[in-house]
């Protein structure tokens, strides 16, 4: 597969599990996050021919911007923008919730978004290409004074709003929503959960569907 794809949040987890999956399909990728030591090895892992690396801070919309243009300076093209960073915080609830961690958790699944789409769409516009970005179960359904849970809400509806405006050039965007997922975002493992894998192998089926095919949406669910 011919294609160019940038994974934010591609140093672990879901964004790891994708990056090795697209490789093995011949994709070309631009890898960011902000651990260079892990995005370095895995790119020496996949092979440099095939992947870049560049640490950025996707909060930062000048270092997110950086990245994409590095990617087309090097790759010539971008078809695939997979915005994959989240994370969520240690106090749940509002009332015993941290306002800090609040700010830190919606720069990074709200505006971190926000950018990794208002950069990569010029680039898709001109390729007819594909945005991709992890939502979850939390955002859509009431979870009790989950702020992180209104957090993915917000990306859930960006998701759907952003595929309407993409439509309007054939371009594709699909939100995925994985329950549980058994990651690093976790303190302690969480067995019988999904795998990262298991998100990646949506992303690319998302991918991979013919072109009439607009998979907007992907939910799934771990069978326990």
């Amino acid at each position: 597969m011919d294609k160019v794809m940038l994974i934010t949040g591609a140093s672990s987890g879901i964004g790891e599990a994708t990056a090795r999956l697209a490789a093995k399909q011949g994709m070309r990728l631009i890898l960011t996050a902000r651990s260079a030591d892990k995005l370095n090895s895995l790119v020496n892992e996949l092979g440099r021919d095939q992947t870049m690396a560049v640490p950025a801070d996707a909060t930062a919309p000048e270092e997110l911007e950086q990245v994409i243009k590095a990617g087309i300076d090097r790759f010539g093209r971008l078809d695939v923008a997979f915005a994959n960073a989240g994370t969520g915080v240690e106090h749940p609830g509002v009332e015993k919730g941290a306002p800090q961690e609040w700010r830190k958790m919606i720069d990074v699944n709200v505006m971190a978004l926000l950018y990794t789409a208002k950069y990569a769409l010029p680039h898709l516009h001109q390729s007819r290409g594909q945005f991709i970005l992890t939502a979850s179960a939390a955002g859509r359904r009431a979870l009790k004074g989950s702020v992180y849970g209104a957090s993915k809400w917000f990306a859930y509806g960006f998701g759907q709003n952003l595929a309407e405006e993409m439509a309007e050039w054939q371009g594709r965007c699909t939100t995925i929503c994985p329950g549980m997922v058994n990651t690093p975002f976790f303190d302690e493992p969480k067995p019988g959960k999904l795998a990262a894998e298991d998100v990646a192998d949506a992303v690319l089926h998302a991918i991979n569907a013919d072109p009439r095919n607009n998979v907007r949406e992907i939910f799934l669910m771990p069978n326990d």
